[in-house]
Formats: C-alpha cells, structure tokens, sequence
C-alpha cells in the first residue's frame, strides 16, 4: 500500500477492510456457504434460523458440527461440547492476532467484540495484509472486513435459501462439497506444525468407522481421537529427537 494510504482515516481503513470481500478467500467462503445452504435447506431447518447460525456461530465448520448433531439426533449438550471443542481451535488464531492489531489504547471491549469474527478466512486475509496498514488503524481494517464478511454471509444464506431448497439433490450435494473441501484446504494450507497435518489424517480415516460405530457422536469423536493420537505421536517424537540429542 501507498503512502497516501498510509495516511488514511479510520474510516478510509474501515472501507479498506470491505473491499477485502472481493478477495478470493472470501469468495471461497462465500460459494461454501451457498453449499452450507443447500445442506441446511435439504434438512429442513427454516431460514432464519439457518442466518441467525451464520451470524452467531459463525465458524462454517462449527455451524456444520451444529447441523449434523442435530440430524443425528445429538442431545444439547453434545451439540454444545462438539461445537465447543471445534471453535477452541480459533484461540490460538486470536492470541495471535491481537498483539498485531492492538495499540495501548485499543480498549478489551472491541477486541472481545471482534474475535468473534476470527474465523480462518478472517485470520489468514488479516495476518497477511495487516502489516502494511498502520498500527493505530489495524483494529479498524480488521472490523471492516470481519464486520462485513459475516454480514454479506448472513444476506447470501437468506437470498438464496429458497433458490437451492429446489435445486436437484444432486446439485444441492455438490454445492455442499464445497464446504468440506474448503475447510480441509484452509486448515492445511495455514496448519504451521506437521501434527496438524496428522491430526487432519487420522480424522479423516477414521471418521467412517466413528459414524458406524456411533452416529450421534461421530464427528466428535474422529476429532478428539484424531488430536489426542496427534498429540500423542508428537510427543514420542519430541523424546526420540531428545535422546538422540
């Protein structure tokens, strides 16, 4: 970024960070969302409580967690740890942006406010652009492209919840597809240690067999299971790196 926007207002930094909607990661997110449409319609759950998820959960893995548990005939409160465990996978995205966008005078309200639009697009758009605005306007780039990505994202879900209720069952599944695609290439491409990648893999594998054992709780169990056996080799490999040390 040039000089002369270096120097900007707030509120020529705001609509900086709106423009971020016409970035390609957030027309990503917006064609999953399209899909995570064509999925919540085909289950039948009405549209405006389809948008007030998007606004509210937000996470599109965890609003897809929430749908599931719900098809699966989950209880509340697996429902609530499933979705739980899943959005405790962003806090590690908030410590880290934070420090990047805050200035002294940056007050906790807004920061606590705004992490709730920390998503991976959200961090990955930030993290990468964040470093060329100034540091007094970093909060304010952020808020418009959080602010407005969820808003956009909560107007697309409305308008075309109608349209993809009547699309073929075949198309309605490939516009679904996109979901998981897009979740599992954004994880893998801004995962930063290999037991991610392990972690993802071992999910993966055994998310099948977690569904046939016990449906209502597969996706939490592929996950927990995935991350601790994650954890687990990783640990091996930090006592086999140190004994060879």
């Amino acid at each position: 970024m040039d000089d002369g926007q270096a120097i900007g207002s707030g509120r020529t930094w705001f609509l900086a960070g709106m423009r971020g909607i016409c970035s390609l990661p957030a027309m990503m997110l917006m064609l999953s969302f399209v899909g995570f449409c064509a999925f919540t319609a085909q289950a039948g759950i009405p549209v405006e409580q389809v948008v007030f998820m998007v606004g509210a959960v937000w996470a599109l893995p965890a609003n897809v967690i929430l749908v599931s548990s719900i098809l699966g005939g989950a209880n509340l409160l697996a429902a609530f740890i499933a979705v739980t465990l899943s959005s405790i996978r962003l806090m590690p995205m908030v410590a880290a942006l934070v420090p990047e966008i805050r200035t002294e005078k940056t007050p906790t309200w807004l920061l606590l406010f705004l992490s709730h639009f920390v998503a991976i697009t959200a961090w990955v758009f930030a993290m990468e652009r964040v470093h060329a605005v100034p540091r007094e306007h970093r909060v304010t780039f952020f808020a418009g492209f959080g602010i407005t990505l969820v808003v956009v994202n909560m107007v697309l879900v409305a308008t075309v919840y109608r349209y993809v209720s009547e699309f073929p069952p075949i198309v309605a599944g490939c516009l679904f597809f996109l979901t998981p695609v897009y979740f599992l290439g954004s994880i893998w491409s801004s995962a930063r240690h290999p037991v991610i990648y392990v972690a993802l893999v071992i999910g993966l594998a055994t998310g099948p067999f977690f569904y046939w054992l016990a449906p209502q709780f597969d996706i939490l169990l592929a996950g927990v299971g995935g991350g601790t056996l994650a954890w687990l080799a990783e640990r091996q490999w930090r006592k086999r790196g140190e004994v060879r040390a």
